[in-house]
């Protein structure tokens, strides 16, 4: 261990957050804070300038400004900047990828300490972005002194770590437990009075597999309600196929959903679904949101992807083949139609989420990670 306290930077994404790696970013960011660590975030604003916004006396958001937002990346020189006036005040600089703007950063800020690389996923969809900073990312990939990953399936698996894998470690992403509103709950419940309410949430988009959850519809009785919150450019065309496939009476797109409505829709749901195809997901937080909540899962075995290892098959729910409406459907009754495994899984998920996925321990142990030393 080492004697004088460290000083952290969590270096990558954005602000405001509004994805799940600029959330973990966060998380980590406040709750080393809370546990005295000196810990900053640096980050690509949004909008507006240059700014620190203090997060409490061991924190801060260090907010760069941005020029524009460019195949997926904001395009920042103000960070490069930052970092190299910022850099020497740093034991550790923890950086999140995939983010091709902080990598430039630390790549051109002469830092000579510790790099610890966040590796939440493989580049997937923007293939030429891809291809111009592949020579960026093996460098940092070489320069990390430990590769972090969500899942140990992602770490093993991703193709670009295959020659590292002496460097790499689990970090299980970790939630505080969503709250309850009991309130809001039977709201909902009510709203759907006599039906099982299956779950689903994410952004409208192809990977997320929502037309197969749509179809799943069709092989499951009238006892079942299928809510699917969130918004994307595929909003229009799934409503058509609900349309189509006359299932508006069973399936329904609920939009966007407000932070101080989501408690009630997990509490109000018998099960959560998680129908997404591709490796894009690459751990899925949905999932322990809702097992935080004791709420079995449904999800897909994605190759490469560590979905199916959040949601451990016959513990914490089902996990089916990607792309496959009638396995979905057989899976949300094998989990809903008998009680008593029903209630095994809703206890597995609930210990599940404790053994793995709690804020706590995401913390400790990347605490534990900044202090070991070789």
């Amino acid at each position: 261990m080492k004697n004088k306290p460290l000083k952290i930077l969590q270096l990558g994404k954005f602000y405001p957050i509004r994805g799940g790696i600029e959330k973990v970013a966060y998380d980590l960011t406040v709750g080393l804070s809370e546990q005295h660590t000196d810990c900053d975030m640096m980050c690509a604003a949004i909008q507006g300038g240059n700014r620190i916004i203090p997060i409490n006396e061991h924190a801060r958001i260090i907010c760069c400004h941005t020029w524009m937002k460019a195949a997926a990346t904001m395009i920042s020189p103000a960070m490069v900047f930052m970092l190299r006036k910022m850099q020497r005040q740093y034991d550790i600089i923890h950086v999140h990828h995939p983010d091709p703007m902080a990598c430039l950063a630390l790549f051109l800020s002469g830092y000579k300490g510790r790099v610890i690389l966040h590796w939440h996923s493989d580049i997937l969809k923007q293939q030429f972005l891809l291809k111009l900073y592949k020579p960026l990312q093996q460098w940092l990939i070489r320069r990390a002194d430990l590769i972090i990953g969500t899942s140990p399936v992602y770490l093993a698996e991703s193709p670009f770590l295959q020659k590292v894998q002496e460097k790499t470690v689990c970090l299980p992403i970790g939630i505080a437990p969503v709250k309850q509103d009991l309130k809001k709950t039977e709201e909902i419940r009510e709203r759907y009075r006599g039906k099982k309410i299956v779950f689903s949430l994410g952004r409208l988009v192809p990977y997320k597999g929502y037309r197969y959850l749509i179809n799943a519809a069709k092989y499951l009785d009238e006892s079942y309600v299928i809510l699917i919150g969130g918004t994307g450019p595929l909003k229009d065309d799934l409503q058509k196929e609900v349309e189509e496939q006359n299932l508006s009476e069973k399936v329904f797109l609920v939009g966007r959903i407000s932070d101080e409505e989501l408690s009630g829709y997990y509490g109000a749901c018998d099960v959560f679904c998680l129908s997404s195809i591709q490796k894009t997901e690459a751990f899925g937080i949905v999932q322990i949101e809702a097992m935080s909540c004791g709420k079995p899962v449904i999800a897909t075995n994605i190759p490469h992807s560590g979905v199916a290892w959040v949601n451990a098959h016959g513990i914490s729910g089902l996990n089916v083949n990607p792309e496959d409406a009638h396995r979905l459907a057989e899976a949300i009754k094998a989990v809903t139609e008998d009680e008593a495994a029903y209630k095994r899984y809703s206890e597995g998920a609930t210990s599940r989420y404790r053994e793995l996925f709690t804020k706590e321990k995401m913390i400790s142990k990347c605490l534990n990670i900044y202090c070991y030393e070789k």
